[in-house]
Protein backbone atom coordinates (compact mmCIF):
# COMPACT_ATOMS: atom_id res chain seq x y z
CA UNK A 1 0.00 0.00 0.00
CA UNK A 2 1.40 3.22 -0.69
CA UNK A 3 3.06 4.80 2.22
CA UNK A 4 0.75 8.47 1.81
CA UNK A 5 -2.22 6.55 1.71
CA UNK A 6 -1.50 4.18 4.76
CA UNK A 7 -1.20 7.74 6.95
CA UNK A 8 -4.62 9.18 5.59
CA UNK A 9 -5.89 5.74 6.63
CA UNK A 10 -4.51 5.70 10.15
CA UNK A 11 -5.17 9.35 10.58
CA UNK A 12 -8.83 8.84 9.82
CA UNK A 13 -9.33 6.03 11.93
CA UNK A 14 -8.04 7.59 14.93
CA UNK A 15 -10.55 10.88 14.01
CA UNK A 16 -12.96 8.05 14.17
CA UNK A 17 -12.45 6.66 17.57
CA UNK A 18 -11.90 10.15 18.84
CA UNK A 19 -15.36 10.80 17.89
CA UNK A 20 -16.71 7.69 19.31
CA UNK A 21 -15.50 7.92 22.68
CA UNK A 22 -16.27 11.97 22.83
CA UNK A 23 -20.20 10.98 22.14
CA UNK A 24 -19.50 8.09 24.18
CA UNK A 25 -18.41 10.76 27.20
CA UNK A 26 -21.29 12.51 26.82
CA UNK A 27 -23.70 9.85 27.17
CA UNK A 28 -21.94 8.63 29.98
CA UNK A 29 -22.07 11.92 31.58
CA UNK A 30 -25.83 12.66 30.48
CA UNK A 31 -26.82 9.36 32.45
CA UNK A 32 -23.62 9.84 35.41
CA UNK A 33 -24.51 13.25 36.48
CA UNK A 34 -27.96 14.00 34.74
CA UNK A 35 -30.23 11.37 35.05
CA UNK A 36 -32.42 10.44 32.23
CA UNK A 37 -35.25 12.03 32.18
CA UNK A 38 -34.34 14.82 30.15
CA UNK A 39 -32.25 14.80 27.04
CA UNK A 40 -28.94 16.92 27.06
CA UNK A 41 -27.49 18.42 23.79
CA UNK A 42 -24.41 17.62 22.33
CA UNK A 43 -24.69 21.22 20.67
CA UNK A 44 -26.24 23.55 21.71
CA UNK A 45 -29.94 24.23 21.77
CA UNK A 46 -31.94 26.56 20.02
CA UNK A 47 -30.86 29.37 22.12
CA UNK A 48 -28.46 31.37 19.89
CA UNK A 49 -27.73 34.25 22.54
CA UNK A 50 -27.61 31.65 25.99
CA UNK A 51 -23.68 29.60 25.83
CA UNK A 52 -23.69 27.38 28.16
CA UNK A 53 -21.29 27.77 30.79
CA UNK A 54 -20.39 25.62 33.80
CA UNK A 55 -17.50 27.16 36.26
CA UNK A 56 -16.81 31.01 37.04
CA UNK A 57 -17.26 33.81 38.91
CA UNK A 58 -19.38 32.60 41.56
CA UNK A 59 -20.58 29.98 38.94
CA UNK A 60 -19.43 27.36 41.21
CA UNK A 61 -15.73 26.05 40.61
CA UNK A 62 -14.60 24.92 37.19
CA UNK A 63 -15.20 22.00 34.89
CA UNK A 64 -12.93 19.31 36.92
CA UNK A 65 -13.33 20.66 40.44
CA UNK A 66 -14.01 22.07 43.85
CA UNK A 67 -11.83 25.74 44.28
CA UNK A 68 -12.01 27.33 47.67
CA UNK A 69 -14.48 30.00 47.70
CA UNK A 70 -16.71 28.54 44.85
CA UNK A 71 -19.47 26.50 44.75
CA UNK A 72 -19.17 22.77 43.13
CA UNK A 73 -17.59 22.54 39.81
CA UNK A 74 -18.89 20.45 36.98
CA UNK A 75 -17.61 16.90 38.10
CA UNK A 76 -18.00 17.69 41.95
CA UNK A 77 -20.76 18.89 42.18
CA UNK A 78 -24.55 20.23 41.26
CA UNK A 79 -26.57 17.48 42.91
CA UNK A 80 -23.99 16.49 45.38
CA UNK A 81 -25.34 15.21 49.22
CA UNK A 82 -24.94 18.34 51.80
CA UNK A 83 -26.93 16.46 54.15
CA UNK A 84 -23.80 16.61 56.60
CA UNK A 85 -23.82 20.03 56.68
CA UNK A 86 -26.02 22.85 58.24
CA UNK A 87 -28.59 23.80 55.79
CA UNK A 88 -28.49 27.50 55.13
CA UNK A 89 -31.10 29.99 56.50
CA UNK A 90 -33.50 32.03 54.50
CA UNK A 91 -31.90 34.93 56.43
CA UNK A 92 -28.28 33.84 55.26
CA UNK A 93 -29.30 32.96 51.83
CA UNK A 94 -30.82 36.23 50.99
CA UNK A 95 -27.86 38.38 51.98
CA UNK A 96 -25.59 35.85 49.81
CA UNK A 97 -27.56 36.25 46.68
CA UNK A 98 -27.96 40.13 48.00
CA UNK A 99 -23.94 40.80 47.80
CA UNK A 100 -24.23 38.77 44.16
CA UNK A 101 -26.56 41.40 42.92
CA UNK A 102 -25.12 44.54 44.63
CA UNK A 103 -21.91 43.15 42.73
CA UNK A 104 -23.37 43.07 39.14
CA UNK A 105 -24.46 47.26 39.77
CA UNK A 106 -28.14 46.12 38.27
CA UNK A 107 -30.65 48.37 40.37
CA UNK A 108 -34.00 46.72 38.21
CA UNK A 109 -32.73 43.52 39.77
CA UNK A 110 -34.91 42.04 42.92
CA UNK A 111 -35.01 38.75 44.85
CA UNK A 112 -38.52 37.64 44.59
CA UNK A 113 -38.47 34.28 46.15
CA UNK A 114 -35.77 32.22 48.87
CA UNK A 115 -36.22 28.01 48.87
CA UNK A 116 -34.37 26.09 51.05
CA UNK A 117 -33.11 22.91 50.19
CA UNK A 118 -30.59 20.48 52.33
CA UNK A 119 -28.15 20.82 49.73
CA UNK A 120 -28.28 24.33 48.49
CA UNK A 121 -30.71 27.41 48.72
CA UNK A 122 -32.66 28.37 45.50
CA UNK A 123 -32.78 32.49 44.63
CA UNK A 124 -35.54 33.38 41.75
CA UNK A 125 -34.50 36.73 40.83
CA UNK A 126 -37.07 39.05 39.14
CA UNK A 127 -37.11 42.26 36.95
CA UNK A 128 -38.45 44.85 39.37
CA UNK A 129 -39.59 46.75 36.21
CA UNK A 130 -41.24 43.94 34.34
CA UNK A 131 -41.79 41.51 36.93
CA UNK A 132 -40.31 39.02 34.83
CA UNK A 133 -37.84 36.48 35.91
CA UNK A 134 -34.55 37.55 35.24
CA UNK A 135 -32.43 34.73 36.63
CA UNK A 136 -32.09 31.64 39.20
CA UNK A 137 -29.00 31.65 41.68
CA UNK A 138 -28.18 28.91 44.12
CA UNK A 139 -26.27 29.23 47.40
CA UNK A 140 -23.65 27.01 49.06
CA UNK A 141 -23.82 25.73 52.59
CA UNK A 142 -20.09 25.44 52.64
CA UNK A 143 -19.11 28.57 51.25
CA UNK A 144 -21.93 30.78 52.22
CA UNK A 145 -21.67 32.14 48.73
CA UNK A 146 -24.16 32.29 45.39
CA UNK A 147 -24.09 31.55 41.90
CA UNK A 148 -25.74 30.86 39.11
CA UNK A 149 -28.07 27.91 38.69
CA UNK A 150 -27.03 25.01 35.97
CA UNK A 151 -28.68 23.42 33.29
CA UNK A 152 -31.97 25.89 31.93
CA UNK A 153 -30.78 29.54 33.82
CA UNK A 154 -27.25 28.61 31.84
CA UNK A 155 -28.51 27.14 28.84
CA UNK A 156 -32.02 28.67 28.06
CA UNK A 157 -31.74 32.04 29.19
CA UNK A 158 -32.19 34.47 26.69
CA UNK A 159 -31.92 37.81 28.11
CA UNK A 160 -29.43 37.17 30.41
CA UNK A 161 -27.36 34.25 29.11
CA UNK A 162 -24.28 36.90 28.64
CA UNK A 163 -23.70 37.02 32.71
CA UNK A 164 -22.76 33.43 32.48
CA UNK A 165 -20.67 33.46 29.45
CA UNK A 166 -17.26 31.32 30.42
CA UNK A 167 -14.42 31.12 28.06
CA UNK A 168 -12.78 28.00 27.83
CA UNK A 169 -9.25 29.12 27.68
CA UNK A 170 -7.55 32.07 28.80
CA UNK A 171 -7.52 35.13 30.42
CA UNK A 172 -9.24 34.56 34.50
CA UNK A 173 -11.09 31.61 35.64
CA UNK A 174 -13.42 29.97 33.37
CA UNK A 175 -13.91 26.32 33.11
CA UNK A 176 -10.14 25.75 31.76
CA UNK A 177 -9.03 28.91 33.62
CA UNK A 178 -10.84 31.59 31.15
CA UNK A 179 -12.81 34.44 32.38
CA UNK A 180 -15.55 36.43 30.54
CA UNK A 181 -18.16 38.55 32.51
CA UNK A 182 -20.74 40.61 31.06
CA UNK A 183 -23.22 42.35 32.78
CA UNK A 184 -25.27 43.46 30.06
CA UNK A 185 -28.38 41.48 29.25
CA UNK A 186 -29.32 40.82 25.94
CA UNK A 187 -32.56 43.10 24.41
CA UNK A 188 -35.39 40.05 23.79
CA UNK A 189 -38.84 40.13 24.21
CA UNK A 190 -40.52 38.20 27.27
CA UNK A 191 -43.26 36.48 24.71
CA UNK A 192 -43.02 32.25 24.40
CA UNK A 193 -44.74 29.97 22.05
CA UNK A 194 -45.44 27.37 24.80
CA UNK A 195 -48.33 29.40 27.65
CA UNK A 196 -47.45 28.85 31.13
CA UNK A 197 -50.81 26.74 30.71
CA UNK A 198 -49.46 24.53 28.01
CA UNK A 199 -46.17 24.26 30.51
CA UNK A 200 -48.18 23.07 33.57
CA UNK A 201 -49.95 20.45 31.43
CA UNK A 202 -46.68 19.20 29.88
CA UNK A 203 -45.22 19.15 33.41
CA UNK A 204 -48.21 17.02 34.62
CA UNK A 205 -47.99 14.89 31.11
CA UNK A 206 -44.33 14.32 32.80
CA UNK A 207 -45.26 13.81 36.07
CA UNK A 208 -47.71 10.63 35.44
CA UNK A 209 -45.35 9.14 33.37
CA UNK A 210 -42.21 9.61 35.62
CA UNK A 211 -43.50 10.33 38.96
CA UNK A 212 -46.61 9.12 39.31
CA UNK A 213 -48.40 10.95 42.65
CA UNK A 214 -47.04 13.95 42.29
CA UNK A 215 -48.71 17.14 40.78
CA UNK A 216 -47.27 20.68 39.84
CA UNK A 217 -47.51 23.97 41.31
CA UNK A 218 -50.42 26.42 40.48
CA UNK A 219 -48.24 28.86 38.77
CA UNK A 220 -44.93 28.32 36.35
CA UNK A 221 -42.82 31.22 37.13
CA UNK A 222 -41.67 32.88 33.75
CA UNK A 223 -38.39 33.67 32.86
CA UNK A 224 -36.50 34.92 29.12
CA UNK A 225 -36.72 31.71 27.61
CA UNK A 226 -38.52 29.20 29.76
CA UNK A 227 -40.51 28.27 32.90
CA UNK A 228 -39.30 26.89 36.35
CA UNK A 229 -42.14 25.36 38.88
CA UNK A 230 -42.47 23.33 41.66
CA UNK A 231 -43.50 19.72 42.08
CA UNK A 232 -45.76 19.13 44.87
CA UNK A 233 -46.63 15.47 46.68
CA UNK A 234 -49.36 15.77 48.75
CA UNK A 235 -49.12 19.13 48.68
CA UNK A 236 -45.45 20.01 49.85
CA UNK A 237 -42.57 20.30 47.79
CA UNK A 238 -40.68 17.95 46.55
CA UNK A 239 -38.68 19.04 43.34
CA UNK A 240 -38.23 21.75 41.16
CA UNK A 241 -38.05 21.18 37.17
CA UNK A 242 -38.18 23.92 33.85
CA UNK A 243 -39.85 23.80 30.94
CA UNK A 244 -38.50 25.62 27.33
CA UNK A 245 -40.66 27.98 26.47
CA UNK A 246 -40.32 27.59 22.34
CA UNK A 247 -40.43 23.46 22.53
CA UNK A 248 -41.74 22.31 25.64
CA UNK A 249 -38.72 20.27 26.52
CA UNK A 250 -38.97 19.45 30.35
CA UNK A 251 -35.57 19.89 32.68
CA UNK A 252 -35.51 18.16 35.97
CA UNK A 253 -33.56 20.23 38.48
CA UNK A 254 -31.36 16.94 40.74
CA UNK A 255 -29.03 19.05 43.02
CA UNK A 256 -31.72 20.81 45.46
CA UNK A 257 -32.49 17.73 48.15
CA UNK A 258 -34.98 17.59 50.41
CA UNK A 259 -37.07 20.80 50.79
CA UNK A 260 -36.80 22.56 54.20
CA UNK A 261 -38.62 26.14 53.85
CA UNK A 262 -39.46 29.29 51.50
CA UNK A 263 -39.79 33.29 52.07
CA UNK A 264 -41.43 34.92 48.69
CA UNK A 265 -40.71 38.75 48.90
Amino acid sequence: MNKILKIILIGLGILTLAGGLFITGVVFAQRTFFGTGWSFPLTRMWNGNATQAWGRHGFGSGMMGNRQGYGPGMMSGYGTDASNLSPLTVDEAYQSAGQYLADLGNSDLKIAEVMVFNNNAYIRVIEESTGTGAFELLVDPLTNLAYPEPGPNMMWNLKYGGLFHSQMMGGGRGMMGGYAFNSTPQTVSAEMTVSSKDALKTVQDYLDKFMPGASTAEDADPFYGYYTLDILRDGKTIAMLSVNGFNGQVFLHTWHGTFIEEKEY
